[in-house]
């Protein structure tokens, strides 16, 4: 009797299990079908999203980025919908995500910033690798932009990391975007020399630097008369390679050439009054 008893068992319980693979089999298949699709439609998007952006000459990190991200996301969305497909109840586990999403957020909030800079500049381009750029108070070439920070080398050889949250939100200078630069320089000159020698020596001088540009053509024009001088405001063109090699060059070249037709320099002078 025992024996019968437990062959029922086991035959019963062998039934329920067809039955549960029966019925949960089609949903298993369709789970399946529905996952290899996906898939598919994912790496469709993102071959389509890459070629989109390779078109309109993104940075390559801002299409590594971006590409990942949506690939990440999509496919987070795909394996909820399966979960849900089969039968998982998937709506504790949304709320898990929706409260981790919020902590990562606050916990990564700076960090988040600047992600978002970094992607609106690269998608913006304010400026590009290789661009001299004056911004934050740091003047330099760009080196490096990144989707969290942008690095900069300055005149004197520092290497300059800028979070590119501020960077995005404040004053950009960007000196390439014309083809080339000015120099701006100032020189004084004694008031009593003649302006218009002084404005002919110091082109002459400047057109004799190799590094100058002969178009647009270099300026010289009165800034300030005052103070017992009269300001000058050299102004040379060059690219952005030779930048700091006119900077440099042409004021010792102005300088010298002054000496040589003797024009003068102001002379610092003091008034006491004595009462």
């Amino acid at each position: 009797m025992l024996l019968q008893i437990q062959a029922a068992s086991g035959f019963n319980l062998i039934e329920k299990l067809q039955n549960l693979a029966f019925a949960f089999a089609p949903k298993l298949v369709g789970a399946i079908i529905v996952y290899i699709v996906g898939v598919f439609v994912i790496k469709r998007l993102a071959s389509v999203l890459t070629k989109i952006m390779q078109r309109k000459n993104y940075d390559k990190s801002l299409q590594t980025f971006l590409v990942s991200l949506i690939k990440v996301m999509l496919t987070i969305l795909l394996l909820l919908s399966i979960a849900g497909m089969i039968g998982i109840d998937i709506t504790s586990f949304a709320a898990i995500l929706a409260g981790a999403g919020l902590a990562i957020g606050a916990a990564l909030n700076g960090s988040l910033g600047n992600l978002a800079g970094g992607v609106m500049m690269l998608v913006f381009k304010p400026f590009k690798v290789g661009d001299l750029i004056e911004a934050q108070g740091v003047m330099g070439k760009v080196i490096e932009q990144g989707v969290f920070a942008t690095t900069i080398l300055t005149g004197d050889n520092k290497t300059i990391i800028i979070p590119n949250g501020p960077l995005s939100t404040g004053v950009i200078t960007n000196y390439n975007t014309h083809g080339n630069l000015r120099v701006d320089l100032n020189v004084a000159i004694a008031m009593t020399q003649d302006i218009d020698v002084a404005r002919a020596v110091a082109t002459e001088a400047m057109l004799s630097h190799p590094r100058v540009l002969k178009v647009p053509a270099p300026e010289v024009s009165v800034l300030k008369i005052a103070d017992g001088m009269c300001s000058l405001a050299i102004r040379p063109y060059t690219v952005q390679a030779d930048y700091w090699d006119v900077y440099f060059g042409v004021q010792e070249l102005v300088k010298k050439a002054f000496d040589a037709k003797g024009i003068e320099g102001p002379t610092p002078t003091r008034i006491i009054i004595q009462k």
